[in-house]
């Protein structure tokens, strides 16, 4: 029986996970560096008040319009557990393209993947920061920071993909120089991302749940968050998410994070003056945040070694939305059914 490793606990890692459950595989872990699971779809909560919560990465789930296909099955089974539910709050200067529909989730981005997390049953583990893979007797012996190295049968990477190229150990030498070379030509965009918590009873009087900023060299979006989830109680605080533009987030990407913070928050007074004090800040810097440009000549997956197996896929490899980490799950779980 197998013992299989899934490195990152975001959609594409925590979806791969749960189509592999039942596949005759042995133990199924997942390693992640975050705190938490969701990666790019993360749920953050106020230092305060852990019931007051904020989406600091993906905002909403789009999906277009196709025949039916292997995909439709995935937002079905969302829709029908209640992890996605139609995006009906107003969200200004949105683009809405004819036939596609966007999905909210009421319980935080991050559930979704969480959902995914808990089908698979697998022993999920958090600040599991993987630096090293190496052959040791016929398996991958995978280290980490501030733990004993683990061995495994087979390694499914779902990181960043400069992330896989910042691993030591016989990886280095595995991964040959035309696969260095695409790995190489992926591209991503930066950006930072506000979540301002505050108290209960607090009130935020705009006639918006969310905006696209069009007119600012900082800001490109702004959220009231609970508002885009429907969810206004008197007993837990809003919260709002702003993020950066791209521009921004290059220019300042290794500047001093609470430089940046301040920084943000005098733009979003010039938009939203009207907007109070909240209770607590978290700045979150997306180093990686959306795809600009996927791995070359290699949909979906690929593979760095057969015997035992090491393979890497990712939104690196397709596109950053839904759609592009679901595509490439399926061809990761594909790959290593295939291999068994």
């Amino acid at each position: 029986m197998a013992q299989v490793l899934v490195v990152g606990a975001g959609l594409s890692g925590g979806a791969c996970a749960s189509l592999l459950r039942g596949a005759g595989l042995g133990r199924i872990v997942v390693w992640d560096k975050a705190r938490g699971a969701g990666g790019r779809m993360s749920t953050s909560r106020g230092a305060r008040d852990a019931a007051c919560t904020a989406d600091l990465g993906a905002q909403y789930i789009t999906r277009h319009t196709e025949p039916a296909g292997p995909r439709c099955s995935f937002y079905e089974e969302l829709l029908s557990h209640g992890i996605l539910k139609p995006l009906t709050a107003p969200i200004e200067g949105m683009v809405v393209k004819e036939g596609s529909c966007n999905y909210m989730a009421p319980q935080g981005i991050s559930s979704v993947v969480k959902y995914y997390l808990n089908k698979s049953g697998a022993d999920v583990f958090y600040e599991q920061h993987v630096t090293c893979i190496s052959l040791r007797d016929g398996k991958w012996e995978v280290s980490r920071k501030m733990a004993p190295p683990e061995q495994f049968d087979i390694v499914i990477l779902t990181m960043p993909v400069p992330q896989i190229l910042q691993l030591q150990g016989d990886i280095v030498n595995i991964i040959n120089e035309s696969q260095k070379q695409q790995l190489e030509s992926a591209r991503y965009s930066s950006r930072y991302a506000l979540g301002l918590f505050y108290e209960a009873g607090t009130r935020i009087d705009v006639p918006w749940a969310a905006q696209y900023i069009t007119d600012n060299p900082c800001i490109r979006f702004i959220s009231i968050d609970n508002k885009k989830r429907n969810i206004e109680s008197p007993e837990i605080g809003p919260s709002v998410v702003v993020h950066t533009t791209v521009m921004f987030g290059s220019k300042y990407l290794d500047s001093d994070p609470g430089e940046v913070q301040q920084l943000i928050l005098s733009h979003l007074e010039r938009i939203v003056p009207s907007l109070p004090k909240p209770a607590s800040i978290k700045c979150q810097k997306w180093r990686y945040s959306q795809v600009t440009k996927a791995v070359s000549n290699c949909p979906e997956h690929m593979i760095l070694h057969t015997q035992p197996l090491l393979i890497c896929g990712g939104d690196g490899f397709t596109h950053s939305n839904f759609d592009g980490c679901i595509d490439s799950a399926m061809s990761l779980a594909e790959a290593v059914k295939s291999h068994l």
